[in-house]
């Protein structure tokens, strides 16, 4: 076993339990002690000759958890710009769109390239690796289908 794997498995238990009483959380105490065993690797030619290389550890863990305090303080107390007021979605287009989830996707899809998007039947038939008439045709089932849902509709409604 080397000296730094001696050290890690005496010290480790001591600085995680270090690291949660200073930040509350595991998850974060888990992360601290992580890097500050990281740093120590990098240094561990000198860390080693310290005193107490523990203390090293205990500053590195306090100074990342200082750190990330402050950053919590910041995100709090910044003010985060009010949402754009965005309008509710226009009741007809609801209305579309939950008649459109009747259909078979095929015809949806078409449906929704051609009204909503504004796509030409050629650019859709090329983007959907099908022949022009085969989307002309799904567009004419797909319109007379939305017609019979929308139809029902109305007579619920």
């Amino acid at each position: 076993m080397s000296d730094f794997e001696a050290f890690y498995r005496g010290t480790a238990p001591r600085l995680m339990r270090f690291a949660y009483g200073l930040t509350g959380g595991l998850a974060e105490a888990q992360d601290f002690t992580q890097e500050a065993y990281a740093r120590a690797w990098q240094r561990w030619e000198s860390l080693q000759r310290y005193d107490n290389p523990e203390a090293w550890l205990r500053l590195v863990v306090t100074r990342l958890a200082t750190d990330w305090w402050r950053r919590l303080t910041v995100r709090r107390s910044t003010a985060l710009p009010e949402p754009a007021h965005v309008p509710p979605p226009d009741e007809q287009l609801m209305t579309v769109v939950a008649a459109l989830r009747k259909l078979p996707i095929d015809q949806r899809r078409v449906l929704a390239m051609h009204y909503l998007l504004d796509q030409p039947v050629a650019e859709i038939a090329v983007e959907l690796s099908v022949p022009v008439n085969t989307v002309k045709s799904w567009l004419a089932r797909g319109r007379a289908g939305l017609a019979v849902v929308l139809e029902e509709r109305s007579h619920v409604n």
